[in-house]
């Protein structure tokens, strides 16, 4: 029996000693860089909204229904090129009608000027009195009075019929038509026959904040400054690619906008290939350049209650966390230290998730480490064995 028991104890602790040897070895080796400035390009990024430099809507001036749609949807068309056609019938006969009433004036007018002449002749005779001849003359001009109200009516009678024809006011682009063929229109029809967008330049809409707006504007001496001083921006399109062209901020509201706190800002984009359109949506992103900046790995931080951490080593390897305050703005891989670091710091750059404050470590270099990656990669492929997983 004690023998069995030996024999169980000492299988026991082979077995043990066996996983401890598979066990990897403590490894107490991070990467250390020494802070340094440098140089860092960031950028400022705020959503906008894009529209053409020119939206017309396009409105009826008369009502009655539409027989003829001449364009469709995104076509591009000129300034007074034929969209629609309204029936014109009611108001070709308000023509006609207004040109007769123009014709009869002008005939009451020559029959009276006959009989203004007959009466000074009579009068010359003393056979009708003065008063008679008064008359006459009166009665002359209230018929060059009715003839001038007649031709206002057909003026306005003969406007009403251009009106039928419904042109482009501008070169650009058609957008959507809400009214087909058949349909009754006016100039009180809730929604524009079409709009068209002139899409030669595009305006980028966004929204600074009150803060940010008088931090330019004070660096800068003044709001018309301050958008000369402005660099050019650039423009992501909903597809996350960026716009070819450049833009310049040229334009900046007079009001903060009590509800949000912002000002609302223009951009001004060229757009030679129609490839924004009105209604599109963006990111105009302002370039930042730090000539001389402290810079930290966003991977060697670590965040507390919305507060951001590094570990710095000292002179005996011990490692100690910090807080460090940085820039809003980063390029996705680095932060920009303003509070925190000094020139000549070492702090740990890789698996700071590993360590706790005032552990000692054993320094090495990025390079080192990834030296050192590779080869444990490169030793766990060589003891894999052919056909086993």
């Amino acid at each position: 029996m004690k023998k069995i028991a030996y024999l169980a104890l000492g299988l026991f602790l082979a077995a043990c000693s066996g996983n401890k040897q598979n066990m990897p070895a403590g490894d107490n080796k991070f990467a250390v860089i020494t802070i340094a400035r440098s140089e860092a390009n960031l950028s400022t990024s705020y959503p906008a909204t894009i529209k053409g430099v020119q939206d017309v809507e396009i409105r009826p001036k008369v009502a009655g229904n539409i027989v003829k749609q001449l364009v469709d949807e995104g076509a591009y068309v000129e300034a007074g090129q034929v969209l629609f056609v309204i029936d014109p019938t009611q108001y070709r006969a308000a023509v006609e009608q207004a040109q007769a009433a123009v014709n009869v004036a002008k005939a009451g007018i020559a029959t009276q000027q006959l009989a203004v002449q007959n009466k000074k002749m009579l009068r010359e005779k003393e056979i009708v009195s003065q008063f008679d001849l008064d008359v006459a003359v009166n009665q002359l001009e209230v018929l060059r009075a009715q003839l001038a109200q007649a031709q206002a009516a057909l003026v306005n009678a003969k406007d009403k019929l251009s009106f039928c024809t419904i042109r482009a006011t501008s070169s650009g682009v058609v957008g959507s038509i809400p009214y087909r063929v058949g349909a009754l229109v006016s100039s009180s029809s809730p929604e524009p026959l079409t709009t068209v967008s002139n899409l030669s330049k595009m305006y980028a809409y966004f929204s600074m904040t009150e803060k940010q707006l008088l931090e330019m504007t004070r660096s800068a001496g003044g709001t018309r400054e301050a958008l000369k001083k402005l660099p050019a921006v650039n423009l992501v399109l909903a597809d996350g690619s960026t716009y070819e062209e450049t833009g310049r901020v040229n334009s900046m509201s007079g009001i903060i906008d009590a509800s949000t706190g912002s000002v609302r800002m223009r951009a001004t984009f060229d757009n030679p290939h129609s490839i924004l359109r009105s209604g599109a949506t963006g990111v105009v992103k302002f370039p930042i350049r730090e000539t001389s900046a402290i810079l930290v790995p966003q991977s060697a931080t670590y965040e507390i209650q919305d507060k951001k951490f590094v570990y710095v080593v000292d002179g005996q390897s011990i490692v100690h966390s910090t807080e460090i305050k940085v820039l809003p703005q980063n390029d996705g891989k680095n932060y920009v230290v303003t509070e925190g670091l000094k020139v000549g710091d070492r702090i740990v750059v890789e698996g700071v998730s590993k360590l706790k404050n005032e552990m000692t470590i054993t320094p090495i270099t990025p390079e080192e480490s990834a030296r050192q990656l590779k080869k444990s990669e490169q030793h766990m492929a060589d003891k894999k064995m052919p056909g086993q997983e």
